[in-house]
């Protein structure tokens, strides 16, 4: 039999915010988002409504009703983005980001960009593209490295 093969730290924490992501109620995307510094994780976050607010699998997709396009007119959502809710948690419990790398199954909107710049992370790691590519050039002001890698294998490898 073949041995399995240990992937790697960036796939590693890819396939956790893969995971994370499944816990997503939005209609459109389900985004997963991990903040990890020094190989550990600091928090998570998806996109969906506020705590104890009804979401879109209840309620039915607001942008949808009206037509929205992906990645424009974010203030017509209920949801919170996954990095919104990676630095929130953050905030909750007293976690600093500062030279964290932050791990998410799409790239960011511009808004979630300005707050990552000002929570200080220093890395960004995603293996999708969201349709909001105004990021980049505030990443690149911001020295904040910008990462695409190959999605990661969704299977996972048990040594029973």
């Amino acid at each position: 039999m073949d041995k399995p093969t240990r992937p790697g730290i960036d796939q590693y924490f890819l396939k956790i915010a893969a995971v994370v992501a499944e816990r997503a109620t939005c209609h459109r995307h389900h985004v997963g988002a991990v903040a990890v510094r020094d190989k550990y994780i600091l928090t998570t976050g998806y996109n969906g409504a506020p705590s104890g607010a009804k979401d879109c699998l209840e309620l039915g997709c607001l942008r949808d009703e009206l037509g929205i396009p992906s990645g424009t007119r974010h203030e017509i959502c209920r949801g919170i983005h996954a990095e919104q809710n990676v630095i929130i948690q953050a905030g909750l419990h007293g976690v600093s980001l500062a030279g964290s790398t932050i791990y998410a199954t799409h790239t960011p909107c511009v808004l979630c960009a300005k707050m990552l710049v000002n929570a200080r992370i220093k890395r960004f790691v995603t293996f999708g593209k969201y349709n909001d590519g105004e990021f980049v050039a505030l990443f690149r002001e911001a020295g904040i490295e910008l990462e695409r890698m190959d999605r990661p294998s969704t299977q996972i490898t048990f040594l029973d």
